[in-house]
């Protein structure tokens, strides 16, 4: 997959004021008491308010939302499926790749589903949607490929309908420290670990591995978090990962 340059995602600077006022203490709880322990990239969480202040977000989880008939219609396990009038052949691979996967082993489904995902050509907003910003549902992003946040989506979305719970998946925004660019990825928490599905590499990771991302939120369809890094990201990446 071509690497290309990730524009800021400036609708979210937001984030980084609301990590400012976690350190200020301000209008925040902690996610689990307040003497909790490193988590996600080795940050310190705080639960934010609602999901409104994410409207992008909230924007895309209303297009999943009404785009649940056509994955019924292009699904072949569904008894609603009419191949004729599914939009686009995609739609069709994607979830027949979906469903292959169910039965595997939690960890395989996670390295299968990211590695025929990112086969997806990247593509920016400005070139794709014509605006900065822009998180693409996964119709969108079958339809015109996308950017690091809609490969997260459309992951998201397919681990889901693999039986996965939402409280244990999360969009993360990051900045990668080597790139020198805002980024996001899909954590998954496994079996006591962290998984990062990414749409730079191949691999699935244990976030513990993964030491070149600082975090400044992460979010789901019921609650997001500040991040506060309680150490400093390495320009550096685990044998193997080429990105």
């Amino acid at each position: 997959m071509a690497l290309l340059p990730i524009r800021p995602l400036v609708r979210y600077a937001a984030a980084l004021a609301l990590s400012c006022a976690v350190v200020a203490g301000v209008g925040l709880g902690p996610a689990r008491g307040q003497n909790i322990p490193p988590r996600l990239f080795g940050s310190i969480e705080f639960i934010g308010g609602s999901l409104s202040a994410l409207p992008q977000w909230t924007g895309v989880l209303r297009k999943i939302q009404a785009e649940a008939a056509v994955y019924e219609t292009c699904d072949r396990g569904s008894a609603n499926r009419d191949i004729s009038a599914c939009p686009s052949p995609a739609i069709a691979a994607w979830l027949d790749h979906v469903r292959s996967l169910k039965g595997l082993p939690p960890r395989r489904q996670l390295t299968e589903l990211n590695s025929f995902l990112n086969r997806w050509i990247y593509r920016l907003d400005e070139e794709n949607f014509k605006v900065e910003d822009y998180w693409a549902s996964p119709l969108e992003f079958l339809a015109r490929s996308g950017d690091c946040e809609d490969y997260a989506i459309i992951k998201y979305v397919s681990l889901k309908a693999l039986g996965f719970n939402v409280k244990d998946l999360r969009i993360v925004v990051v900045q990668d420290v080597i790139r020198n660019l805002p980024h996001a990825v899909l954590a998954v928490y496994l079996g006591g670990d962290i998984l990062i599905m990414d749409s730079l590499f191949e691999g699935v990771l244990p976030h513990s591995q993964v030491t070149f991302y600082k975090p400044y939120y992460s979010v789901n369809e019921t609650t997001r978090w500040a991040h506060v890094p309680t150490q400093r990201p390495r320009r550096s990446v685990p044998p193997g990962v080429t990105r």
